[in-house]
This record gives C-alpha cells, structure tokens and sequence, in this order.
C-alpha cells in the first residue's frame, strides 16, 4: 500500500487527487475517483450554480460516498462568493482555492471542517498561499492541461518541495504508475491526475473531446488564452491554458490585434476544429476510453510495484 500523508489525513485507498477540470469533472467522474480508493474534486467552473454544485456533489456520493472535494476559482471569488457557500454546504473533504489569494476565504472553509489546497505555479504563488494558512499545495506543472503556470513539473517541484512547510501534491504530465512513482520518490505526498482522466466515459462533455484526446500526441497542445478571449473569460493575464491543438488555435492563437467579437463569432464548441479540449502534454499516454476507477487503480498499483522494486 502507497501510505503517505495524503493518504492518511483524508483516509484514502491511494494518493491521488482528480483534479477539478471546469466542465470535464463532474459528479459521475468524482464519484468513480473516489470509489476506487482515491478522491474526485468537483470542478465548479465560472459559469457553475449552486443549484449544479448541489446536484452533481449529489452524484458523487450516489458514485464514490461522502469522500471528494470541490475546486474554485480564487480570483472570481473576490466580487461574488457565492460558490463558496454553494461549496461549504456540501461539506467537502477539500476545497481547491486556486489562481489567486485564498487569504480572505480559508478561515471560513476551515470553520466548515475543510481542509484548504492551492495549486501554485512558482515559489511566489507558495510564498501567498502558505501566509494564507492553506493546509496542503499542489505544485502544478505547466505539462498540465487547462489554466496553469510556465514552469515544467520537475524543477517546480523540486522547488516548491525544497521551500513548502506543508504537504505537497504534484501535478502536471503525471497519467501513469511511473509518473506517481517518480513525484512520491522525489518526496511528494500524492498526485493530482487530470489528463489521464480525459477520455473516461465519465467526463462531463462532447464526445469528440474523449476521442480527441486519445488520438493526440503529446506535442499536440498548446498554450494560450485565445480561447478565454473566445468565450469572453475574465481569467487573470498569468494564466495561459494549454489545450489540444486544432484550426481554430492555428487561425487565431498570437493575434492579439484580433476583435473579440471575431473570436466569439469564430469559435464554435460544437465543432471540434473550431471548440476547446484543455488537455495536457500527457494526452500522449491515454490511449483509449478507460473507466476513471480503472485508471486510477492502474496507475497507483503501477507505482507501488515499481517503488517495491526499488525498495527490494
């Protein structure tokens, strides 16, 4: 068994956290993370009410038990936190505050009986979120698909472990038992799967975003705000996001002289040469549609027979 504090602060099977992909976790995807040993985060992107936190936190217990966490944006907190409170009534293992000062919300997730994480991007985001009283990171590579950072997995996580007084989770490029294997030996405490988890029949979305996915290469994202502008996304300028690439990227990724309402009237979610899949340069490695409880149980029994190995 993979023990770590991950594993023992939250009671789970093995240490990995579904990462809470704005309109790709939803509750049937949570629940299935969770069941099998590890814990769904609920990814309540800005377009999200709490009428739909209600209903999808309903599906994961349905799915997986009272075990799964919910992720938010910071930033778009700061004029409206109504989703926190949506959030807090669902009482969550977890609530992921990220992009952002967590600073003016984590007492209050606290006094709900949560535990608070942040993802962070650079040794400043850890510096803010610490002072802020978080209780565990994750240090999120920019191989991570959706909104992240720029600096690669590896030197932000020996970075971020280097200086982090709490718990650590790793994230970015991390979709099989080698990947989880590497971050718990180089010291952190679990990983954060996201990607990996694309192509599950679980995943809220068009159907063309699992075979996308499965189809692509790992050189086949890119990073880039096109699509935020596209959808009229107030995201912080800092966060990029790296999806799979198509005609849309090709057409309009870099032209910053470009109209937004050209954008808007360009971009097309149905369609998708011309909609957004966030995925991460580890989409190289999803090479089918694979239940979440399935991959989440491969990758961590991958991981403990390689680090048994070493051990022996």
């Amino acid at each position: 068994m993979l023990d770590t504090w991950l594993t023992r602060e939250l009671g789970l099977g093995v240490p990995i956290l579904g990462a809470p992909m704005g309109g790709r976790a939803g509750g049937a995807l949570v629940g299935e993370v969770s069941r099998a040993g590890g814990l769904g985060l609920l990814g309540a992107a800005r377009y999200a009410t709490p009428e739909w936190i209600a209903r999808e936190c309903a599906v994961a217990r349905d799915v997986g038990g009272d075990g799964f966490g919910i992720g938010l944006m910071t930033w778009a907190l700061y004029d409206d936190d109504t989703m926190l409170g949506a959030a807090l009534e669902q009482r969550p293992r977890i609530v992921s505050l990220s992009f952002g000062d967590p600073a003016p919300f984590v007492e209050r997730v606290h006094a709900a009986g949560s535990l608070v994480l942040s993802q962070v991007n650079t040794i400043e985001d850890l510096r803010v979120v610490e002072a802020a009283g978080v209780d565990l990171v994750v240090a999120q590579g920019g191989e991570a698909g959706g909104h992240t950072g720029h600096v690669g997995t590896l030197p932000l996580v020996q970075e971020i472990l280097e200086a982090s007084r709490v718990p650590v989770i790793a994230a970015g490029g991390i979709a099989t038992g080698r990947g989880l294997a590497a971050v718990l030996a180089a010291g952190c405490e679990g990983a954060m799967i996201g990607t990996a988890l694309l192509a599950s029949p679980e995943t809220v979305g068009p159907d063309y975003a699992r075979s996308r996915v499965v189809e692509a290469a790992s050189t086949d994202t890119v990073y880039t705000s096109v699509f935020d502008r596209a959808r009229n996304q107030p995201w912080p300028h800092r966060w990029g996001g790296r999806a799979l690439a198509n005609a849309f990227t090709r057409e309009w990724d870099g032209r910053d002289d470009v109209a937004r309402a050209d954008l808007e009237a360009a971009y097309d979610a149905a369609d998708p040469e011309l909609g957004v899949v966030y995925a991460g340069q580890a989409s190289g490695l999803v090479h089918d549609s694979v239940p979440a409880g399935r991959v989440v149980t491969a990758i961590a029994a991958d991981a403990e027979a390689l680090l048994r190995r070493y051990r022996d």
